[in-house]
């Protein structure tokens, strides 16, 4: 394991890879640990991917949406997804509340559609399964996102007209899919 958490495949040490996520990780995509300079980066592709669900719920804020991140911003709880040595995502995962919360979840919008999420996520589900760890997160309403995580065994707990609070139990997604 290098300095970033990292082993020398790139993989997060803290990230149990399946079978399933080897696979795709040897089709060329591995995590790595964030760093400070990742931030803008990040802020960037938060307010690509976001853009389109803010614009129709009219909350976006060019400033706002780049801010958000910055002032939420955890290197040390967040996971850059790289392909071919360059960023194509980001996910944090972060303990509050009792649970684990996803938070920051982005792929680009050119990697978007060919399962790049679904293996994001079942990595970062399994190690929480592994833990007995509930999942927490938020999505905006109306976006295709809602999709992806329903898939994976998310059901909503709250709602508002702006967000819907989704929960995941430890093992739900292989409950649903059995």
């Amino acid at each position: 394991m290098d300095a970033r958490g990292t082993t020398g495949s790139g993989a997060r040490a803290d990230v149990a890879v399946s079978a399933r996520a080897a696979a795709v990780h040897a089709a060329g995509w591995v995590l790595r640990s964030a760093v400070t300079a990742d931030i803008e980066m990040i802020a960037e592709l938060r307010a690509t991917v976001m853009r389109g669900d803010l614009e129709r719920l009219g909350r976006y804020d060019e400033h706002r949406v780049r801010q958000r991140l910055r002032d939420s911003f955890s290197p040390q709880h967040t996971s850059i997804v790289v392909i071919d040595r360059e960023p194509a995502g980001c996910v944090t995962v972060r303990t509050a509340e009792g649970r684990q919360w996803l938070e920051h979840f982005y792929v680009a919008p050119h990697h978007q559609g060919r399962g790049l999420g679904s293996a994001v996520l079942r990595t970062v589900l399994e190690r929480t399964d592994a833990q007995g760890i509930t999942v927490g997160l938020n999505v905006l309403q109306g976006s295709a996102a809602r999709r992806l995580y329903e898939r994976h065994g998310f059901v909503v707990e709250a709602q508002d007209p702006i967000d819907v609070f989704m929960v995941r139990p430890p093992g739900a997604c292989a409950a649903a899919h059995a």
